[in-house]
């Protein structure tokens, strides 16, 4: 397991209790001693973090790439990525948050599979940051995990359909658009949504930006995250505001869903695989197609 700093730069404990919580799962993690690296907000030059990502998934005994932590910086590294490189090889790169970018760059420019799921700074506060199961079954079985109802999911409109699960954070989708590397799913997507700590007025901005560019009428399906600290003074949320945008969607809707940034343990969960998103009997997500092999 390769250990990357595509985005901010983090504090060495981060990575070396993030190392030991993946060494008690039974993998082997390693790092180039570059991911330390430190240029005002950012882990390193641009051209140096890409380096180290693209070595690290063209290097056949490397299974997988965790991030340390987003913040930001990923969108830095697109130009300095070859995607031939990232279509001709498959393996897992976990993240989220700033990592939304790098998410889409392999969904969308690679036509490859993500994941989800937790960095080291979330492996660093072992079970407590992350949920152990979603993130073993997603890396370590080519079988769909199936099922998915963590607590706390909840209906916003009732219904049931299927596609490929695309999407992450809000703030990283909108600053895509009208670049080379725009979030650009297919008709009958899922679309995965979160964010932390933005007023619902900036929710309702972005969530408007994706719904005049016309990607909200592509999806079949919206998945939303937790959405924590998404409140103003008045009690309006993200919730309130997905509810009123989206008023009119055609498709199923389900929120808190427990990934990126949540207030308990992050899951796991693929990007560019089918699942089906049903809210009866009770809301959840099911993939249905295997995202390693």
């Amino acid at each position: 397991m390769a250990i990357v700093a595509p985005a901010s730069p983090f504090d060495p404990l981060i990575l070396e209790r993030g190392a030991a919580e993946l060494s008690v799962l039974g993998f082997q993690p390693s790092w180039d001693q570059r991911v330390f690296d430190k240029t005002g907000y950012v882990a390193g030059s641009a051209a140096v973090r890409a380096e180290i990502l693209t070595a690290a998934w063209s290097d056949p005994s490397i299974a997988a790439i965790f991030a340390v932590r987003g913040g930001y910086g990923s969108a830095q590294l697109l130009p300095w990525l070859d995607a031939s490189v990232f279509r001709a090889t498959t393996k897992p790169l976990i993240g989220c948050s700033d990592l939304t970018t790098l998410l889409v760059f392999l969904t969308t420019c690679c036509e490859t599979v993500g994941f989800h799921g937790p960095m080291m700074v979330n492996l660093a506060d072992g079970e407590a940051g992350y949920d152990r199961a979603s993130l073993l079954g997603a890396l370590t079985s080519g079988a769909p995990f199936g099922p998915l109802e963590p607590d706390g999911l909840e209906t916003v409109r009732d219904g049931q359909a299927s596609g490929p699960l695309l999407g992450g954070t809000l703030t990283q989708l909108t600053a895509s658009l009208s670049t080379p590397y725009a979030f650009s799913p297919p008709s009958g997507y899922v679309l995965l949504l979160e964010d932390v700590a933005e007023r619902p007025y900036r929710i309702d901005r972005m969530l408007t930006q994706l719904i005049h560019a016309g990607l909200v009428a592509r999806a079949s399906a919206v998945v939303c995250g937790e959405f924590p600290q998404c409140r103003d003074t008045e009690g309006r949320d993200a919730r309130s505001v997905v509810t009123d945008l989206l008023r009119d969607f055609d498709g199923p809707i389900v929120h808190g869903f427990p990934t990126g940034h949540t207030a308990g343990p992050l899951w796991t969960v693929p990007v560019g695989v089918t699942v089906a998103v049903t809210t009866q009997p009770v809301p959840r997500v099911i993939v249905q197609e295997g995202a390693v092999w």
